[in-house]
């Protein structure tokens, strides 16, 4: 869906989920935590993510994205679902150690080919996405689960406030954050291994499914 020369703005949103927010010792935030990926750091389907070198940190994340359908700026809440075009499951791959060395998330969240993308689902497709369970399975065993109904900040609102600060085009995403679950805040903590296959499963959506394979 994204490549690596595409000028698509990928806004993430982190610590958006009451459980995640909860199993990572965090406070409720007053607004979005919104954080940005390059279209580098993501594949497509089946397409394998890299495990960096440079760490063993190396967390799973799965979550609900929306894409941009039209230009969006200062939109209302109310009118926010006009403007999204589609949904698509989301694999925010995280390198943890690097993510935690500064209070900003981008080189933990930026690692070339880190984390996946699709595949879309036509927001006609999808009537209410509060509805949408989100399931990220690794090596078939069930590691989140969780609904889009528990966001702290919903889609709407999501949309309304990144539209404030920047002008939304057409095939930009906004990833909205993950549920608990995972790989950092078990114990002992689950890191992704090369060979392991990461899926992440949304109801009316599809799967996104990829391996994990080291950087060589």
């Amino acid at each position: 869906m994204i490549k690596s020369d595409s000028t698509a703005k990928i806004l993430c949103v982190g610590v958006n989920y009451r459980p995640h927010i909860e199993e990572m010792g965090r406070e409720i935030p007053d607004y979005p935590v919104v954080f940005t990926r390059f279209a580098s750091s993501l594949v497509g389907p089946d397409e394998a993510v890299i495990r960096p070198q440079a760490s063993e940190q190396f967390d799973f994340e799965g979550e609900l994205a929306f894409v941009i359908g039209r230009k969006a700026r200062h939109v209302p809440r109310d009118n926010a679902f006009d403007y999204v075009a589609g949904y698509c499951c989301f694999l925010d791959g995280s390198v943890r150690d690097w993510q935690r060395h500064t209070g900003q998330f981008t080189a933990g969240k930026n690692f070339d080919r880190s984390g996946a993308i699709g595949p879309m689902v036509t927001a006609a497709n999808v009537p209410d996405p509060k509805a949408l369970e989100l399931t990220t399975r690794v090596n078939g065993e069930v590691m989140q689960q969780g609904s889009v109904a528990d966001l702290v900040f919903d889609i709407p609102t999501l949309i309304e406030y990144c539209s404030t600060f920047t002008e939304l085009q057409p095939g930009d995403i906004i990833a909205t954050g993950t549920p608990g679950g995972v790989g950092a805040a078990r114990t002992p903590p689950v890191w992704l291994r090369d060979g392991d296959l990461v899926e992440v499963d949304i109801s009316g959506i599809g799967v996104l499914r990829n391996p994990v394979q080291d950087e060589s």
